[in-house]
């Protein structure tokens, strides 16, 4: 397989995102309920945190492994399944998308965007993965910290 073979899908993919986003666009010029001109320092913030929280879920989260190994090959060995991508095709353009958060932040950051400006009853769970972000943020932090202590008690105990 050439790696050529690949851009192809890679061309639809972002072809199908542009054409997301100029009909949001579209839609948005005569239904949008908020304005990103208006957009506050904090509402900001909690889009952020709600694209990050998204990102997360897909990308990394064991609850959508489900959804993600949909576009992976199972290998069976003698050691268990070993979920490999595909080598060309359109599940390994949405496997690669699935596996990289830079990838995939563009496309959560849309649709928090785009719900946001659509409807008010958006905020809702846009603030619940708002807050989920941050409480996942700390979780995060707080395990580099007794990871750390773990380190350095291992280091003064000589082990």
């Amino acid at each position: 397989m050439r790696i050529t073979d690949q851009y192809f899908w890679n061309i639809v993919f972002s072809a199908l995102f542009l054409s997301f986003l100029v009909s949001g666009t579209i839609i948005l010029e005569t239904n949008a309920t908020a304005s990103l001109h208006n957009l506050t320092l904090s509402e900001f913030a909690i889009l952020s945190l709600a694209t990050f929280r998204i990102t997360r879920l897909f990308v990394y989260d064991k609850i959508t492994s489900f959804f993600r190994e949909q576009f992976y090959n199972a290998r069976v060995t003698k050691t268990g399944t070993i979920l490999e991508k595909p080598v060309t095709g359109a599940r390994r353009t949405l496997a690669d998308l699935l596996s990289c958060p830079w990838c995939f932040g563009v496309w959560a950051g849309t649709m928090v965007v785009f719900f946001y400006e659509l409807t008010p009853y958006a905020w809702y769970p846009i603030l619940i993965l708002a807050i989920s972000g941050v409480g996942s943020t700390l979780q995060i932090f707080v395990n580099m910290i007794g990871w750390k202590a773990e380190q350095l008690k291992n280091e003064v105990e000589g082990r």
